[in-house]
């Protein structure tokens, strides 16, 4: 199906685009159960960011559903794709230099594994570690009072697995942290591996 498609380099190199913006390129990828807070921290770690002056983009998974992927369910098919296809959105904002944030529940170490092998060393594990007891009790959306009514099939962490990370680069646990305090970690391993300007 692609043989007779050719892949067309682009007159601004990689190099440029990092250059001028002042900072590598990478790829946050939040990882947790839903109630975790990865769209929330993820958001203040990207309001941190661009304030420093980064050039960032963040890919929420609702926001996502909205439009890319509204013609994906929650099966364990349509999750793999729902992936695939954040991971190569990612992947084209990665070489324009961007800072990229992706905050999905990305329940398979299958999936995390492929999006780390297709952004190379600026995949960045982030691990929103949060008790199910405490997501269930944040429960902002009510999802988990339909999911223990059988109102939500294939639901993370009642219905369908959710395969916790082994070693993740940044680990957040969410019960003993603040949002604030949560967000400086990942800006701290930033300025560590000298992705951003300190």
């Amino acid at each position: 199906m692609t043989e007779n498609i050719v892949w067309h380099s682009a007159a601004v190199r990689h190099s440029e685009r990092q250059n001028r913006n002042g900072h590598r390129p990478c790829l946050l990828w939040y990882t947790g159960l839903s109630g975790s807070g990865k769209s929330t921290i993820a958001n203040a770690v990207d309001r941190m960011l661009f304030d420093l002056g980064c050039h960032t983009y963040l890919l929420d998974g609702d926001n996502v559903r909205h439009g890319l992927n509204r013609d994906l369910g929650f099966d364990d098919a349509s999750r793999v794709e729902n992936i695939r296809r954040i991971t190569e959105v990612s992947k084209l904002m990665l070489d324009a230099g961007l800072i990229v944030g992706t905050a999905f529940i990305s329940p398979f170490i299958s999936d995390r594994a492929q999006a780390k092998a297709l952004a190379g060393d600026a995949f960045i594990e982030v691990f929103v570690d949060t008790p199910l007891a405490v997501c269930e009790q944040r429960d902002p959306k009510g999802l988990y009072k339909k999911a223990r009514a059988g109102e939500i099939a294939h639901f993370t962490g009642i219905s369908s697995p959710y395969e916790a990370p082994a070693s993740p680069d940044i680990h957040l646990k969410t019960a003993e942290l603040s949002i604030e305090q949560a967000a400086r970690q990942v800006l701290a391993f930033l300025q560590q591996q000298m992705i951003t300007p300190r």
